[in-house]
């Protein structure tokens, strides 16, 4: 069971772990002992989560998310398999608590008197640069 927060945990059967070996260095260590960690959270399928938390952490996923909704997240920092492990249960916490806060709805402004101002100075400054340009007249 993982704790995301008061109200909502994820059960055992939703969250698959599966251990392969790291990349980078670490010497004999590497090619003997799979540290690092392949979590797999059955996000489409979870009945904690809400239809709309279930798109706003698919939209946060990105690749992570596959066609089948499952969230794959892999963890290979440490040299430890268990410190691994904690890490990318954090991380999927973390990810699906961003999902659970709703995104503020952007109000439009009308652009101010000075702005609009500012803008048609410097058009029409600009187009009379423009208008200067050209032919050099040789008999001035």
């Amino acid at each position: 069971m993982l704790r995301i927060t008061d109200d909502i945990a994820i059960a055992d059967w939703e969250l698959t772990e599966s251990f392969i070996r790291a990349s980078g260095p670490g010497g004999q260590n590497v090619n003997k002992v799979a540290t690092a960690v392949e979590l797999r959270f059955e996000a489409a399928r979870s009945p904690n989560l809400s239809p709309v938390v279930k798109t706003r952490l698919r939209r946060l996923a990105g690749r992570r998310w596959t066609e089948g909704g499952i969230l794959v997240m892999t963890c290979d920092t440490t040299r430890s398999q268990a410190r691994n492990r904690e890490i990318v249960r954090e991380r999927l916490a973390d990810l699906v608590r961003k999902a659970l806060v709703a995104p503020r709805r952007r109000v439009p402004t009308k652009p101010t008197l000075a702005s609009k101002r500012r803008r048609v100075d410097a058009k029409a400054r600009r187009g009379t640069v423009k208008a200067l340009r050209g032919k050099v007249d040789p008999e001035v």
